[in-house]
């Protein structure tokens, strides 16, 4: 699986949301995985550190439970996917191409 173009702009803003309030992985994972969240410990470290990819569905799960666990923190908060940006493909310069 590849990343998505918005990805990496969701991963450093999550990781600076959960620097900023002291959140450790270990307890970001634990919340995200009460909530429904399926993605491993190990993998969720490996995506925090640009690693792995996930699927919007898992990173944006991972943003909850960190802005959760924030709990009115005043540092950053972990954007959802359809929070970013959404960059459209550039346009073919050949007219016959579909």
């Amino acid at each position: 699986m590849g990343f998505d173009i918005n990805e990496p702009e969701q991963r450093s803003k999550l990781r600076a949301a959960i620097d900023a309030a002291g959140i450790n992985i270990g307890n970001l994972w634990l919340y995200y995985f009460s909530i429904g969240g399926s993605v491993g410990e190990y993998e969720v470290e490996a995506y925090l550190q640009g690693m792995l990819s996930i699927p919007e569905l898992e990173r944006d799960l991972l943003a909850m439970a960190a802005n959760d666990l924030l709990n009115n923190h005043g540092g950053p908060r972990a954007p959802y996917a359809d929070e970013l940006p959404q960059d459209d493909p550039p346009a073919s310069e050949d007219p016959e191409t579909p």
